[in-house]
């Protein structure tokens, strides 16, 4: 998959089979999408191609109250689609200079002008433009003027799209990441840099990993602990757990991500690490002591290592 910015200038010597959209996630329906791309590519002779915006539109809209929370980093979602068989992406910057052009406008300038598709392939309630005013009637009628086609995606695997998305949000801010991860079709995933901690985990025989989140739109899984697969930087994947949560036996009161890689000795502050989350083991619970909660993390390592023993670990 080849990654283009918009500003760059676009040259694909093939007809161009172009889709619209954020794909948070790549989950099963933006997969049935690119399916059908696939489909009228091939019909053609051609190659497909996703257009998204970053940042989110509705970041850049609504600076102070968009509430938004992404399954996926742009980083994560950059990997994803390079495992669904999408030939381009093409990352156009949303600002208010873009939201403020007209459906003619829009279309003039990032399609006809930017990436020159032959067909756009979209969902018929599509809206574009400012203040999105463009309708999916006038895109036909645009493609007829500047010359390239304008199919509607099945109604159905569009409404499939929006509903995945909501189910999954919903379930990892559950906790229900196992469930999260059959609708995503992958592991959610989640990354960040490790920082210092308080180091109680090593008097526990648990050192743990203090991990800062790279991006602060990334949805979290809610307060519990969970069974992962963790890899530092260029490394393998290793088995892990991590806790999500204030730590209520030590009495502490901001929010943490502390992961303990299983077996794994040695420094990674400032390093980056990737975790794939495969199940939750509990809720957080405040333990009597020090005593008690050693004894739960002996019973979710084994636990942990007995869930991981039927999970294979993701491709590098």
């Amino acid at each position: 998959m080849k990654v283009y910015h918009l500003t760059d200038g676009i040259k694909i010597e093939k007809p161009i089979v172009l889709t619209i959209g954020t794909f948070d996630g790549v989950h099963a329906g933006h997969r049935a999408v690119i399916r059908i791309l696939e489909q009228k590519a091939t019909e053609i002779g051609g190659e497909t191609a996703l257009l998204t915006f970053h940042p989110h539109p509705r970041v850049v809209l609504h600076p102070h109250n968009h509430k938004l929370k992404l399954l996926n980093s742009l980083d994560e979602k950059i990997k994803l689609l390079e495992n669904t068989g999408l030939d381009h992406l093409i990352m156009a910057r949303f600002d208010k200079e873009l939201a403020r052009l007209t459906p003619l406008e829009y279309v003039r300038g990032l399609l006809v002008e930017g990436i020159k598709p032959a067909e756009v392939v979209i969902g018929d309630d599509h809206r574009f433009g400012r203040n999105r005013e463009g309708s999916f009637d006038d895109l036909k009628e645009m493609g007829v003027m500047f010359g390239f086609g304008v199919t509607a995606l099945d109604a159905e695997k569009v409404s499939n799209v929006r509903v995945s998305s909501t189910k999954i949000r919903k379930a990892i801010s559950e906790g229900e990441v196992g469930y999260a991860g059959t609708l995503l079709s992958n592991l959610f995933p989640m990354s960040g840099v490790v920082v210092k901690g308080d180091q109680i985990g090593r008097t526990l025989g648990f050192p743990t990993a203090n991990l800062q989140l790279k991006d602060e739109l990334k949805i979290v899984p809610a307060k519990g602990a969970y069974v992962v697969w963790a890899k530092i930087e260029d490394g393998d994947w290793m088995p892990g757990m991590l806790n999500i949560g204030n730590r209520p036996t030590m009495n502490a009161s901001d929010d943490t991500i502390e992961l303990h890689i299983i077996g794994f000795e040695g420094d990674c502050y400032g390093k980056r690490i990737d975790v794939q989350f495969v199940d939750r083991l509990r809720e957080e619970r405040k333990f009597s002591g020090h005593d008690a909660l050693k004894a739960a993390l002996d019973h979710d390592k084994l636990k942990a290592m007995s869930i991981l023993a039927d999970t294979k670990p993701p491709q590098q």
